[in-house]
């Protein structure tokens, strides 16, 4: 009976280790709660200073001598801050993390978040355009594990391809 109670207590510890938010708890104290994502986007420079978390899929990243700058294509973050497989966007933003991260594992379509300081705009190439970036400068950054598995669909009818 005391087994089962311990099993009990490491199964318990477990479950709500993995509901945890990715971001520390003192940084989440620290964001700012009622901005919405689209405004941040929208106008930057009006932020500039503020701690936002913010998350996406990786675009592109780049090691310069300043750090890495990664781009993300931003993406609503579900309860624990991972973002959302889903279409809605508000557009796309930078992050500055201040130290080298290897492109080729923090790379394109890879899932992230950040809690960082806004530190204004952007403006770089984007295909034909110049398009403005929010810019964050990284106070903590975390990269998901890629999203394996079969999804499960129900449906009726007939399988076929063409």
């Amino acid at each position: 009976m005391k087994r089962l109670g311990i099993l009990s207590l490491i199964f318990l510890i477990l479950l709500i280790s993995g509901c945890a938010h990715v971001v520390s708890k003192e940084l989440r104290d620290r964001a700012e709660k009622e901005i919405a994502p689209i405004d941040v986007m929208k106008d930057p420079d009006a932020y500039k200073g503020r701690i936002v978390i913010l998350g996406g899929i990786i675009a592109s990243s780049i090691n310069m001598k300043e750090g890495t700058y990664i781009e993300v294509i931003q993406k609503p973050l579900d309860y624990r801050g991972r973002p959302e497989d889903t279409d809605i966007s508000h557009g796309r933003f930078i992050i500055l993390y201040e130290d080298y991260l290897d492109t080729a594992i923090y790379s394109h379509g890879r899932e992230v978040t950040v809690a960082g300081e806004v530190m204004g705009k952007m403006v770089r190439p984007l295909g034909q355009i110049q398009y403005q970036y929010l810019l964050i400068k990284s106070k903590e950054l975390h990269l998901f594990e890629p999203r394996y598995g079969v999804p499960i669909r129900f449906g009726i009818g007939i399988w076929h391809t063409f």
